[in-house]
């Protein structure tokens, strides 16, 4: 075998040639570096950008665009694309995954879209970047709207709406059922149900977020409207965009709802208001369930008059002001910045602050909430629940001006028993009563059967316990006594609202006008007349609230409507 010669160590190796090596590895790596660095950028942006979009935050996203992009779409066009695909979509969430390296210039990130109409969807959104060095852009088009959209392709859905769902009451029988939204109660669910149309502008917004097509019919009134949301289901339908089929579903048809109202107390209240205009509410204290809704009961606001006085004896007692020893002035009228305030008929009024309660003493109560002040008097209204969304849909809230605005000691005496800008419903005074039925708690109100019941201790157990007894003063002695019951406590106050007279009342002449407007006597039409109660006053299970508009005296004309209704929840 022939061995190899050994070679000579270390190789003689010529320093042009160290020197060409080393150039090349250093320009290899230096365009590695450029190459590599460049990438970084562009996923450093994409990140930014992604993670805009995951907030909502499109401002921020549109400043990752070149120039040329940002200047052919303002934001305001920028973001409003977004904002329909997103709503197209009934998108909720988009959250990206692990962003890819760059490749010539394009970035493309996994994204999971999560929507109200269909499960999680997963496509790739693509970003493609122009410019080089250390500020690399994205060059935006429309598509980018929604991952995985092709150039020139628009997202779009085709929407199938479910049957809509029964309205039932607490019995199961239906208030509403089929297409046709019929009942076999007749006008006692009429008179609750309300319409189906085309949706108002203020909810269309929210509609189309939920997936319904801008052509669909919704509740506009009534149970339709307060319920609208459980009742019309799940719409279902087709998203893609170009031939690119994101997702598809069936529409899913809503459970039949049942709801609190109770057959046998709602045909009393709608009977009892017959075809005058007003509103009766009727409540469960215990659990703030909603038995009964007739007329304008939750959407009819106007001055509560002196079933307000309930609020005013309850924050007076609370402040310390006056106490069941405080003894008044018998008299027909009383003072306050130079004007009369009378009590009703002229009555002769006073004594202890239970008899001035009873027979709705204004020369007694105006004086206590001006003593009361505008500050106390608004915190122990809000307890009761004035100044707060009532909870159901469609219906008003009812209120009191602020402190800083109700004005001086008349403006807070008249507010006290009722007058100036209070505004309330049937619905709020049947929750003031009942917040005293149950001993200063509140409850939360309801007219869906399945909802556990919430109560909120607002006032001291003591002061409701006073103000109860006070109340049921009114029915056995006072100006409520048409609303007794026999063998059964009742609770109740009531209330005269002034209309046109009102005005007069407050009237002080002034140089600028020298004559006030001469009052109207005697004229029922001037006053709304109103009933607040609850029974049995031990136990109590109903409290209700009664507005009769333009119809007299509120003991000669709303106790007794308050009656049959009280009548009616008892016997069951």
């Amino acid at each position: 075998m022939q061995r190899l010669s050994r070679l000579p160590w270390p190789l003689p190796i010529s320093p042009k040639l160290v020197i060409a090596v080393v150039v090349v590895i250093c320009l290899a790596l230096a365009g590695f570096l450029l190459l590599s660095g460049g990438s970084d950028v562009e996923r450093e942006r994409a990140q930014r950008f992604v993670t805009a979009w995951e907030r909502g935050d499109y401002a921020a996203m549109h400043a990752e665009l070149s120039e040329e992009s940002r200047r052919a779409t303002p934001l305001a066009e920028f973001s409003a694309a977004y904002r329909r695909a997103a709503a197209t979509a009934t998108a909720t969430a988009f959250q990206a995954g692990e962003i890819e390296q760059s490749r010539d210039g394009v970035v493309q990130i996994p994204m999971t879209i999560r929507t109200r109409l269909w499960r999680p969807l997963q496509a790739t959104l693509r970003l493609t970047f122009e410019g080089s060095g250390e500020d690399p852009r994205i060059v935006w088009s429309r598509n980018l709207t929604f991952p995985g959209v092709q150039s020139g392709s628009r997202l779009e859905r085709r929407t199938q709406l479910p049957a809509r769902a029964d309205i039932l009451a607490r019995d199961g029988r239906p208030l509403a059922r089929g297409p046709e939204r019929t009942s076999t109660l007749g006008p006692a669910a009429a008179s609750i149900v309300g319409q189906i149309e085309d949706p108002r502008r203020e909810r269309a917004k929210r509609l189309r977020e939920l997936g319904f097509p801008s052509d669909a019919k919704v509740g506009v009134s009534g149970l339709e409207r307060i319920l609208d949301e459980r009742l019309a289901g799940k719409p279902g339908g087709v998203l893609r965009a170009g031939g690119v089929l994101f997702a598809t579903s069936r529409p899913q048809a809503a459970a039949a709802v049942r709801t609190t109202i109770d057959p046998h107390v709602q045909r009393a209240a709608v009977a009892a208001l017959g075809e005058r205009l007003g509103g009766i509410a009727a409540v469960n204290p215990r659990n703030g369930q909603v038995l009964a809704l007739a007329g304008v009961a939750f959407s009819g606001l106007s001055a509560p008059g002196s079933t307000f006085k309930i609020v005013t004896l309850a924050g007076a007692l609370e402040a310390g002001v006056a106490g069941p020893k405080s003894t008044f002035p018998v008299e027909t009228k009383t003072e306050i910045e130079g004007v009369e305030i009378q009590n009703a008929n002229g009555e002769s009024c006073g004594g202890t602050l239970r008899y001035s309660f009873a027979h709705s003493c204004n020369s007694v109560f105006a004086p206590l909430g001006a003593k009361l002040g505008a500050e106390r008097l608004v915190r122990a209204s809000e307890a009761f629940g004035f100044n707060e969304d009532p909870g159901i849909p469609g219906a008003e809230t009812s209120t009191i001006p602020a402190a800083g605005d109700i004005g001086d000691d008349l403006a807070v005496g008249s507010s006290a028993i009722g007058q100036g800008r209070v505004q309330a419903t049937a619905l709020q005074m049947s929750l003031v009563a009942s917040t005293i039925a149950g001993r200063g708690r509140r409850p939360k109100l309801t007219l869906e059967l399945d909802q556990a019941p919430v109560r909120k201790q607002v006032i001291p157990t003591r002061i409701a316990r006073i103000v109860g007894r006070y109340m049921e003063a009114v029915v056995k002695e006072g100006t409520g006594r048409s609303a007794a019951i026999g063998g059964v406590r009742v609770a109740g106050k009531t209330g005269t609202a002034e209309l046109r007279s009102t005005a007069t009342a407050a009237c002080v002449p002034t140089t600028e006008a020298p004559n006030c407007p001469p009052a109207i006597p005697d004229d029922p039409t001037d006053t709304n007349a109103w009933f607040a109660a609850y029974a049995p006053a031990s136990q109590p299970r109903i409290a209700v609230g009664v507005l009769l508009v333009a119809s007299g005296v509120g003991g000669e004309t709303a106790a007794p409507v308050a009656r049959q209704v009280l009548l009616a929840a008892l016997k069951r």
